[in-house]
């Protein structure tokens, strides 16, 4: 009986595509919420869904627009990674002109973000796709290489591409942190164009998960001192809060 029912919630979202929990109890009347909560938690274990909050995305859906290795990554910590969207998206006002990077919880921090008016670049391609599904926000996608393995793009020219634009915030996200190499990612041309990004802000914010500590990537892009907000999981070191509280660090 359980097991009918939670294919039957994964064959409503390979339809669908997305589904909130309140959708999904006009389809099952005769079980709890919660009972769908776990339900979800089961297919997610499965990797057939990914949770966003509020409800649940078919990674069919997800997968029109997005590769394998993405998928695999949006999967991963996702508790987290929505608990930090979340976060960021309510710091987020309305006229607003931001840069969002195109790393996984940035796709969270998309699928959060207020249908407001807003000015977002971004050099996601997923990211862009979740936010064209809303009305106001009006999106600046960034051209050049596209690196697979995190569906997003950069090029030697954005440099160019920034001379005449203008974004007060940006909120970006780090493959690795340690506290003597810096927030880290794995491309050359990724790291030069976050440089630039965080040059171009007034005010960065860095979304990181726990997951991410005390891993090197080849690359640094910005260290302590660059960001003014970090943004971050319950599961965050204290010692390690502390040392950004101690630099004037805003940590959330």
């Amino acid at each position: 009986m359980k097991r009918d029912r939670i294919e039957k919630i994964a064959e409503l979202l390979d339809k669908r595509g997305k589904l909130t929990l309140q959708q999904l109890s006009t389809y099952f009347p005769e079980v709890s919420q919660m009972t769908l909560r776990r339900d979800l938690l089961v297919l997610e274990q499965e990797g057939r869904l990914i949770r966003i909050g509020g409800g649940a995305m078919s990674v069919k859906e997800v997968q029109k627009t997005t590769g394998e290795p993405y998928i695999k990554k949006t999967t991963i910590h996702s508790d987290e990674k929505i608990a930090i969207a979340k976060k960021a998206a309510a710091l987020i006002d309305k006229g607003a002109s931001i840069f969002i990077d195109g790393g996984t919880t940035a796709l969270y921090l998309a699928k959060e973000l207020p249908d407001i008016p807003c000015n977002v670049f971004t050099n996601g391609i997923a990211v862009a796709s979740e936010l064209a599904q809303k009305k106001n926000p009006v999106i600046n996608m960034l051209g050049g290489i596209l690196m697979k393995d995190n569906l997003s793009t950069a090029s030697s020219l954005s440099s160019i591409y920034f001379t005449d634009t203008n974004f007060e915030l940006a909120i970006i996200s780090a493959t690795a942190y340690t506290p003597e190499n810096g927030f880290s990612c794995n491309s050359q041309t990724e790291a030069d164009l976050l440089k630039l990004v965080r040059k171009k802000a007034k005010y960065l914010y860095m979304m990181l998960d726990s997951s991410k500590i005390g891993k090197i990537m080849p690359y640094t892009f910005a260290r302590d001192e660059d960001i003014n907000v970090l943004i971050t999981d319950e599961s965050f070191p204290e010692e390690l809060k502390a040392r950004f509280k101690s630099r004037n660090i805003v940590v959330m």
